[in-house]
């Protein structure tokens, strides 16, 4: 898969601070256990996490 760019992202979001509650979020998610939306094969969980909100598999509520 092609590097996850922050441009990406921010098109899926309002603004960059809403990116980083996002994916800080997700992050601690997966950390905790759920499993990831993407195929994430050895990824950090940041990156996961950022590829999810740039394939637009989760929102903010």
């Amino acid at each position: 898969m092609a590097r996850v760019t922050i441009e990406d992202c921010l098109s899926k979001v309002e603004n960059r601070f809403v990116l980083v509650l996002m994916s800080s979020k997700r992050a601690k998610q997966l950390h905790k256990g759920n499993k990831p939306l993407i195929d994430s094969r050895d990824n950090k969980l940041v990156v996961t996490a950022l590829r999810e909100i740039a394939s637009k598999k989760i929102k903010i509520r």
